[in-house]
């Protein structure tokens, strides 16, 4: 049986996996949330006392961490550090930023590569990313580069603060915003790029519903999945 994979990539804040979780739902697949996992290196680093650009000091980190993804009857996607459930802790906003710089390292990609890859061979799978359709599934089904302007993007993250009790400055949100994107196009290893292939998605003009369609009709036309057939 050969198993249908969807690449989601784009930059942070525009609202990838929100959107990959709904979709997931919607045709019956696995969602994969790549960021979630890299989230939780970057947990485990700060925890650590580890700074997120010292290559040497998390490549010594790696062999010793203990991650794993679980399922719940929901569908949704649970992250766990060395048996801790920690799908909240890794949602801090200061986790983005030891995510965001300890992504960018080639062992920490590395170490990953292979648990994702798995995940799409043996489950029909909406993955969502920086490189998914670059890199870590270069073979998908379908490829979208999800994008909206930063603005767009910083005012969506604060929201999403404010929502959940944290503090949060516009201006900040935004800064930092354009700061990962910087990080992410111009780092060496597996940098945010469109792929040849992909279909690119701009949600600035869309709120969540209109997103939601737009996506949803891509890949029901790419994949030639008609409503109510999705687990067929």
């Amino acid at each position: 049986m050969k198993y249908r994979s969807v690449a989601i990539d784009g930059p942070s804040g525009a609202g990838k996996s929100t959107l990959a979780k709904r979709l997931a739902q919607e045709l019956g697949f696995l969602y994969v949330d790549t960021g979630a996992i890299y989230r939780t290196v970057g947990l485990a680093v700060r925890r650590r006392g580890i700074d997120p650009v010292d290559e040497a000091g998390v490549a010594a980190l790696l062999p010793e961490l203990s991650i794993s993804m679980r399922y719940g009857e929901d569908g949704l996607q649970h992250m766990f550090l060395s048996g801790e459930d920690v799908t909240g802790a890794i949602r801090e906003n200061e986790i983005s930023a030891y995510a965001s710089k300890a992504a960018s390292l080639p062992a920490v990609r590395d170490f990953l590569l292979e648990m994702q890859r798995r995940t799409a061979r043996e489950h029909d799978v909406i993955m969502d990313g920086r490189d998914i359709g670059t890199v870590v599934l270069p073979q998908a089904d379908l490829k979208i580069f999800l994008t909206a302007a930063p603005e767009a993007r910083a005012q969506r993250r604060y929201r999403e603060l404010l929502a959940r009790g944290q503090q949060a400055d516009f201006d900040q949100v935004l800064a930092e915003v354009v700061e990962r994107d910087r990080r992410d196009t111009e780092r060496e290893t597996a940098p945010l790029r469109l792929a040849e292939d992909a279909v690119t998605a701009d949600t600035t003009a869309l709120d969540l519903e209109g997103s939601f369609q737009l996506l949803l009709g891509l890949i029901r036309d790419h994949l030639l999945i008609k409503e109510g057939q999705a687990d067929e």
